[in-house]
C-alpha cells in the first residue's frame, strides 16, 4: 500500500500512502484504504433542524388528533394551510424507532441521511427500520 522513496543523499524520505478525501456534512474527511477516518479533528455533531422541526410537527400533530382538538388530516392541513399529504408524510415520522429519533435529535444522523430520505415510505417495524436507514446513509445509522 504505502511506499517510500529515500533521496539520494539520506536526508528526505518521500512517502506515499493512498487516501480519498470525502465531503460529509460539509467538512472534508480523509479516509484512509480501508476507509477509517484519519481526520485528525473530531466530527462535530450536526443537529437538522428541519429533520427537528419536522419530528415536532409529527408529535404535535399525533398530540391534536389524539386529543380531539382535530379529527382529521384534512382539518390539520387546513389549520396549517399546508398541503394533506404532506401532513400524512410528517405524520409518518412518529412511526420512527425511538433509537432513531434520538439520534437525530442528538444531531449524531449520518450526514447524508437527509429529511426526503425520512418523508419516503418506510416499515413500521424498527429493526427494519435501522436497517433501511442505515443502508441508505451507508450503514452509520445507529446500533
Amino acid at each position: 500500500m504505502a511506499e517510500s522513496n529515500l533521496t539520494g543523499d539520506g536526508r528526505t524520505v518521500t512517502v506515499r500512502v493512498p487516501i480519498s478525501i470525502r465531503r460529509r456534512g460539509g467538512r472534508k474527511l480523509v479516509l484512509a484504504p480501508d476507509g477509517t477516518n484519519v481526520t485528525t479533528t473530531p466530527i462535530r455533531r450536526h443537529v437538522d433542524s428541519a429533520m427537528v422541526k419536522a419530528i415536532a410537527r409529527a408529535f404535535r400533530w399525533r398530540e391534536m388528533l389524539e386529543s380531539g382538538q382535530y379529527s382529521t388530516i384534512r382539518e390539520i392541513a387546513a389549520a396549517e394551510k399546508i398541503n394533506e399529504s404532506y401532513v400524512s408524510r410528517v405524520l409518518r415520522l412518529t412511526l420512527l424507532a425511538p433509537k432513531i429519533i434520538e439520534t437525530i435529535l442528538n444531531g449524531q444522523q449520518p450526514s447524508v441521511l437527509q429529511l426526503d430520505h425520512l418523508m419516503r415510505r418506510f416499515s413500521t417495524d424498527w429493526s427494519e427500520q435501522r436497517t433501511a436507514l442505515g443502508s441508505e446513509s451507508g450503514g452509520y445509522m445507529c446500533p
